[in-house]
């Protein structure tokens, strides 16, 4: 997370500097920082599952995952959340009507 981190912040330089790309260059960056974040979460979501599995597999280290995994879920659903500007579920109302009915229709 941290060399993803430097890289976006090190992209987001570049494209500040130039005059064509500077225009939602700090948008791209809180998009892409968020991107490597949501990457981050559920890489340590894993580990903490292989840790859970190959350690003793006690009812309270199962628990404990179980909650660690909810929390980093509703860290990662509000991140998207940032990250896109809109809920999930409303998605389909940025294509518009034309590309909901063209879901309809396949």
């Amino acid at each position: 997370m941290v060399i993803g981190g430097l890289t976006v912040f090190v992209a987001f330089l570049r494209d500040a500097a130039d005059n064509v790309k500077r225009r939602g260059s700090y948008d791209r960056l809180r998009r892409n920082f968020g991107r490597c974040i949501l990457l981050g979460l559920e890489v340590l979501i894993v580990a903490d599952i292989v840790r859970t599995i190959v350690v003793d597999p006690t009812f309270e280290s199962v628990t404990v995952l179980g909650s660690i995994v909810v929390i980093r879920i509703l860290l990662s659903f509000s991140l998207e959340v940032e990250i896109d500007g809109t809920w999930p579920w409303d998605r389909w109302r940025e294509s518009g009507p034309k590309g909901a009915e063209s879901r309809r229709l396949q």
